[in-house]
């Protein structure tokens, strides 16, 4: 039986998270990503700078982190019902390709929004890839007319 638990990120395992993030860009065709050690530097430095708004969650088979997501938290305008109102948007969800399909994304999921309705946010939105859209509607996502986005260019 595999040992798998699915909980916070601990500092030490940050490097690790950086380490996945890498993996997900290049196996997604990203290309002149400068050196990993660079980036792991950079990654952990990010993380610790954004404790308070950004949360990770891993998997972790025997030790090693094999999975992560990430939920950011943004404030949002209070109203006079609700004077705090938070929302969270998933971000960076990835599960490294020899775990795929067994539940591990599905388990990973469900303890970011178990963590999200802890924290009392009022919604969850994920920016999703196409082979993706079903594990979210499993997980209870569903598609919004109301959530628009303005892609940003820049010259």
């Amino acid at each position: 039986m595999e040992n798998i638990g699915i909980r916070p990120a601990r500092p030490a395992e940050l490097a690790a998270v950086a380490g996945l993030r890498w993996q997900w860009l290049v196996e997604n065709g990203a290309e002149d990503l400068g050196e990993p050690d660079d980036f792991v530097r950079h990654f952990v430095a990010w993380a610790e700078e954004n404790a308070r708004t950004h949360h990770c969650t891993v998997v972790v088979r025997d030790d090693r982190v094999i999975g992560m997501a990430w939920l950011a938290m943004v404030q949002r305008v209070p109203t006079p019902r609700a004077p705090r109102r938070t929302s969270g948007d998933l971000q960076c969800v990835y599960v490294v390709p020899g775990a795929r399909d067994g539940g591990l994304g599905g388990r990973l999921l469900r303890a970011v929004l178990d963590e999200a309705r802890e924290l009392g946010l009022e919604r969850v939105t994920v920016h999703s890839s196409p082979r993706a859209i079903p594990a979210y509607a499993r997980s209870g996502f569903e598609e919004s007319p109301r959530l628009l986005q303005a892609r940003i260019t820049h010259p």
